[in-house]
């Protein structure tokens, strides 16, 4: 939820020690909280990986979103990143601005941030806060990648397997369905940083799913010049999306975003190896072809469906 107003505010730097510096902890490979900028030396025959994002409230997360949550997703989106660039998460800023200090939120919310920092093993080394108007949140994840194995958006061929990992559509079925069983996968995703780092050297392409797997995808076939078939009949669902009409749970599947999955490409040869080390469920949903365009199909024959995703600057979404 939005903060409300405290009796006894903090000042800025009493707020960033209470809720934040207290929780960061030691920075092993340079300078964090408490100077005027972080200090970081990266590893021998490393490259930094840098992503940032920003999360408005109402617009990225609903209003009633609880505070927990949103430190989590807050984190989340950019380790997300960095797992579809095969990096390794080290460190990260955050910039918070607030409508008001609320002491119980931020409470929750750091308590949200530091857990999902915690389980990956990342630490925070700086940022700010300030008052403003509308809740936002910006993070800055920072990670590592042996030099030149990064996995970007272009690479992928003809005749390369596309791939996606886990059931993407549960987020946007949580959406629309406040409650339901899925609503964890919509406030707190699990960034793929294990997955991510595995594929490095099999993968060709690959990016995470935020704003709907098929205009993500699409993506990756504009970098790569490259076309694709999915074949929609082995889209994989969670049972609840599976319960569903066809084409219901396809247009969640592939226009629905907030999964923060990975879907990438990979040469044939390739995907014994990296479906029996996975540290979760892949699935083949299809082939790139040379021909440029998405193409869908139900059992071999072609399917029209819609397959705009999130938008960020429409004012209809």
């Amino acid at each position: 939820m939005v903060p409300t107003p405290s009796v006894t505010p903090l000042g800025e730097f009493d707020l960033i020690a209470a809720y934040f510096q207290s929780r960061a902890g030691q920075v092993s490979q340079g300078l964090g909280i408490g100077d005027d900028a972080a200090l970081l030396t990266p590893p021998p025959g490393q490259q930094l990986v840098i992503s940032t994002d920003t999360l408005v409230a109402g617009r990225h997360f609903p209003l009633t979103t609880d505070a927990f949550s949103i430190g989590w997703k807050s984190l989340a989106v950019n380790l997300s990143d960095l797992a579809a660039m095969g990096a390794e998460a080290t460190s990260f800023l955050l910039a918070l601005s607030l409508p008001q200090h609320d002491s119980e939120w931020l409470e929750a919310f750091s308590e949200g941030l530091f857990a999902l920092a915690n389980q990956t093993g990342i630490q925070l080394i700086g940022g700010d806060t300030t008052r403003s108007p509308v809740l936002s949140l910006t993070i800055t994840a920072l990670g590592w990648v042996p030099a030149g194995q990064a996995v970007c958006r272009q690479g992928m061929q003809p005749g390369d397997l596309l791939v996606v990992s886990g059931t993407p559509g549960d987020a946007a079925y949580a959406l629309k369905h406040p409650g339901s069983p899925l609503q964890s996968r919509l406030d707190r995703p699990q960034p793929r940083l294990r997955l991510g780092q595995r594929l490095r050297g099999h993968a060709s392409s690959m990016l995470d799913i935020s704003d709907g797997l098929a205009q993500d995808l699409s993506h990756l076939l504009r970098a790569s010049g490259t076309g694709a078939v999915i074949e929609l009949a082995k889209l994989p669902f969670s049972p609840i999306l599976m319960a569903l009409p066809e084409t219901e749970r396809w247009a969640y599947a592939l226009q629905g975003g907030d999964d923060y999955e990975l879907c990438f490409s990979l040469p044939a040869v390739h995907w014994p190896a990296v479906c029996r080390e996975s540290p979760v469920p892949l699935t083949v949903i299809g082939y790139s072809t040379a021909e440029p365009g998405l193409v869908l199909h139900h059992h071999g024959l072609p399917v029209s469906l819609p397959t705009r995703g999130y938008q960020h600057f429409d004012s209809a979404d």
